[in-house]
């Protein structure tokens, strides 16, 4: 009988320290969701589409039609932004050379990417986030300068969501930087993303987010013809491209294949897009981009950041690479006619919802392990607390080894805790939380010996 009590006042002492999480949502959050509107989103499709060729080659001279038109366009609309925001958002053209590759290149080229950047209030925090689309379209020919190449979905939908949230987001603060880029190249091979990665990576910007939107538009399959607006995917890379020989043997000894640090992302922003954006769910795909191909979070992968892409659920490719034309009665190109606008809409939220939650959220846990020094059917976890922003504590995500999304949140005020869950059958990650729920990345844990 005194043995059952003890154990019984063990286990209420454990969990007096160790809670479920409540899940907490912040008001301005919500609010700037209901900002975002899918009849702003469609006005920003129709304007970009008007320029009629967004070819990243068209004639840089041209005031009303092609790229440049649209660069100086979306210029202008960060310079109104950046008059209401109390001079925290500024915007330039950043432009720089592509040399001829012999490919689609045909000789050096001056291009663009157009930047809004909404600088951090916090001068001792140093993080940025980035969201991007791209500017540039095409048809059937990617060499094709002159013919009409509206681009409305691809990727218009990328470019308005970015100026969407340029809009909503610059009118309020944040600790942590964003920046809203409009790239070029992409068609062509990705050259302003590259750009940007490589300026981001030789100025050491401490990158915690690179969110590429790339099709977010349409939502109804070529084909098929399956139409789903409920859902949108997020591709995340399985090894990072930069993986040092240290941290490939500690992937290997903790089985840690799916939890590379933009697959940590994925899986924040599935859960903050299905906390905050109705009739949305996040789709994790694993796999850098659709089979064989890529996209503008490439480059920055490649040079060691933390980014992913959103795309559409169902792509449509009678509206996606085309020349407009029509035949046997079926309409081919990239036209606003296609797309859906409220399905934009949930997509453009559930960026802003990840925007926000991250750049309002304290710094992420530091020193984050898991001690292996003894057997045990529980498992032990402990870090130290971050620099910067007040933390009001920690959440421990749990999940089983084969689930590819967190299961269980547990909430602690303490910088250790022991869960009673066996670290051979769950994976586990810390992130910390303030008192309105914005939360770090998680950060999966070393072993400790």
């Amino acid at each position: 009988m005194k043995k059952h009590l003890f154990y019984s006042i063990f286990a209420i002492s454990l969990f007096t320290q160790i809670s479920f999480a409540q899940v907490s949502e912040d008001p301005e959050i919500k609010k700037m969701i209901t900002e975002v509107k899918a009849d702003n989103l469609e006005v920003t499709i129709r304007k970009l589409v008007s320029f009629g060729t967004r070819h990243t080659l068209s004639d840089p001279k041209n005031k009303t039609r092609g790229i440049s038109a649209a660069q100086q366009w979306i210029k202008s609309e960060f310079d109104k932004y950046a008059l209401e925001s109390g001079g925290r958002l500024t915007s330039k053209i950043d432009y720089f050379t592509v040399k001829a590759d012999g490919k689609r290149i045909p000789a050096d080229s001056e291009v663009a990417n157009v930047m809004a950047i909404l600088k951090g209030t916090d001068p001792n925090d140093d993080r940025v986030l980035i969201i991007s689309g791209h500017l540039d379209s095409r048809v059937t020919d990617v060499m094709n300068v002159k013919a009409d190449a509206p681009g409305a979905n691809d990727d218009g939908s990328g470019v308005a969501a970015v100026i969407e949230l340029a809009k909503i987001m610059s009118k309020r603060s944040f600790p942590a930087t964003i920046i809203f880029v409009a790239v070029t190249g992409e068609e062509q091979g990705l050259y302003g993303a590259r750009h940007l990665a490589e300026v981001a990576k030789e100025s050491k910007w401490n990158i915690v987010a690179m969110l590429n939107n790339d099709m977010i538009g349409n939502s109804l399959s070529s084909g098929t013809n399956l139409r789903d607006n409920t859902q949108v995917r997020i591709f995340s890379e399985t090894i990072p491209y930069l993986e040092t020989e240290d941290e490939a043997k500690m992937r290997k000894a903790t089985n840690r294949d799916n939890d590379s640090p933009s697959r940590l992302l994925a899986r924040y922003i599935k859960t903050v897009t299905e906390q905050y954006v109705d009739q949305l769910k996040v789709k994790l795909v694993y796999r850098n981009d659709r089979f064989l191909r890529g996209g503008d979070h490439t480059p920055f992968s490649q040079n060691g950041f933390t980014a992913v892409r959103f795309c559409e659920l169902n792509e449509n490719f009678d509206h996606q690479h085309q020349d407009l034309r029509t035949e046997n009665g079926t309409k081919f190109g990239d036209l606003p006619e296609f797309m859906d606008f409220d399905y934009l809409r949930k997509n453009t939220c559930a960026n802003l919802a990840t925007l926000a939650n991250l750049a309002w959220s304290p710094k992420a846990p530091v020193n984050v392990g898991i001690e292996v020094k003894n057997l045990s059917n529980s498992s032990t976890l402990l870090w130290s607390a971050p620099e910067g922003k007040e933390q009001y504590g920690y959440q421990i995500l749990m999940r089983e080894t084969s689930s590819s999304h967190w299961e269980k949140t547990f909430f602690v005020k303490e910088t250790k805790a022991e869960i009673p869950y066996s670290k051979d059958n769950y994976f586990f990650a810390v992130q910390t939380v303030d008192a309105l729920g914005h939360a770090s990345l998680p950060v999966f844990p070393i072993p400790i010996r």
